[in-house]
């Protein structure tokens, strides 16, 4: 990769400061970039801001919940009757966006019913509902207590922080069904006879596709999170550095993913969303966008990627997906799947998004806003990423 045109991140901070730089969203870089070229467009834009809004199961919160006499050292903790993970230490405690309410096992879901769970309580504490929170003990000399119950809310947590072990893949699956019967996935539900192809990310507004080779994205890169700032402390679980990827260096298949974490008590309801997935669980819709500076003629270039660009692998979740089979039926674009419909097996197959478009635009742009106004600088990635 060439490297010309070169800027610093401090240089880039310097002019967002003097309120000079030149800040566009991701969609408005695919056009600029087309119109001046990567090394025209290198010059003039500063900073291109990315946005993803997405179920994104591996999240959860890490919170403190203080201690009142007795003391009490909790190692099993439930907020509203969904099992939270104790034994940390004395009030700690990690609650999971996936984990269902405690009289509501998976083994009850069902199609059609809203399920309830971690996802739903961060959503809860952000809107100033109150929750139940019950723990319990054993009984040593300097934690007496055996058990509490009480009502909480997020102000009166001692420490409410999101920390997300796996957001912001890098490329996903087309999910279909070739199997004869509805199944019911983390993708949503897949009619029989692939009757309907679901799809996730956002597309040419995704952060990890406008940064492809994880140059600018690392540990201590400040972010938009859930309304509020946040930051990647590292390379996500089941990140895979090395995939097959397309001349624009754009992954085939899911590949890179981020651990994030901020301040829950900082983020807006509107970008924390629990969700209910028919017949298969709950999870966490999440707001993410992520600044990508733009150093040099590559980043122009890499930002300037367009949906039409982006492949996405077609995937049976009737067969292969659950057996563990890699397979790929086809690939589509992310063009032709937002059109409504892309072509399986040489038939017209109806396409349902399940990450917001709009709303992973809204978060771009606010993004872009805050960066404007100096209320939001760039910062250096203190460790990078293994991305190839």
């Amino acid at each position: 990769m060439a490297v010309k045109n070169v800027k610093s991140i401090a240089e880039i901070n310097e002019r967002i400061k003097k309120g000079k730089a030149v800040v566009l969203t991701a969609e408005e870089m695919v056009e600029t970039v087309k119109r001046l070229g990567k090394t025209k467009a290198a010059k003039e834009v500063d900073v291109v801001t990315t946005g993803t809004f997405s179920p994104m199961c591996s999240s959860g919160m890490l919170f403190n919940f203080g201690q009142e006499p007795p003391l009490i050292r909790a190692n099993q903790v439930w907020l509203n009757n969904v099992y939270c993970c104790g034994g940390l230490a004395a009030v700690d405690a990690y609650l999971g966006a996936t984990e269902t309410a405690a009289d509501d096992p998976l083994n009850k879901v069902h199609p059609g019913r809203f399920i309830y769970g971690g996802g739903h309580i961060i959503e809860d504490l952000l809107r100033g509902k109150p929750v139940r929170l019950r723990a319990k003990s054993y009984v040593t000399d300097c934690y007496p207590r055996r058990d509490l119950e009480k009502d909480v809310t997020l102000a009166s947590l001692a420490y409410a922080q999101l920390l997300n072990p796996r957001n912001c893949y890098q490329n996903y699956n087309c999910a279909v069904n070739m199997s004869g019967r509805t199944i019911y996935t983390y993708m949503g539900p897949l009619r029989p006879e692939c009757r309907n192809a679901n799809y996730a990310t956002s597309g040419q507004l995704s952060p990890l596709l406008n940064d492809p080779y994880l140059r600018t994205i690392g540990l201590g890169t400040k972010i938009f999170l859930g309304g509020g700032i946040g930051y990647v402390i590292g390379a996500g679980t089941q990140h895979n550095p090395k995939p097959a990827r397309n001349e624009r260096g754009i992954p085939l298949s899911g590949s890179g993913t981020l651990m994030l974490k901020g301040d829950l008590k900082q983020m807006d309801a509107r970008y924390v969303r629990g969700l209910s997935i028919v017949g298969y669980g709950c999870s966490l819709n999440l707001g993410v966008g992520i600044p990508i500076p733009i150093l040099d003629e590559d980043m122009a270039w890499f930002t300037g990627v367009s949906d039409a660009d982006i492949q996405q692998p077609i995937k049976d979740y009737g067969y292969d997906y659950p057996n563990g089979v890699a397979r790929v039926m086809g690939y589509a674009t992310f063009e032709e799947l937002k059109s409504g419909s892309i072509m399986v097996n040489e038939r017209a197959v109806q396409t349902v998004p399940v990450t917001s478009y709009t709303m992973s635009l809204e978060i771009a742009q606010t993004l872009k806003k805050w960066i404007e106004t100096g209320a939001f600088l760039l910062t250096e990635p203190q460790e990078k990423i293994l991305s190839m």
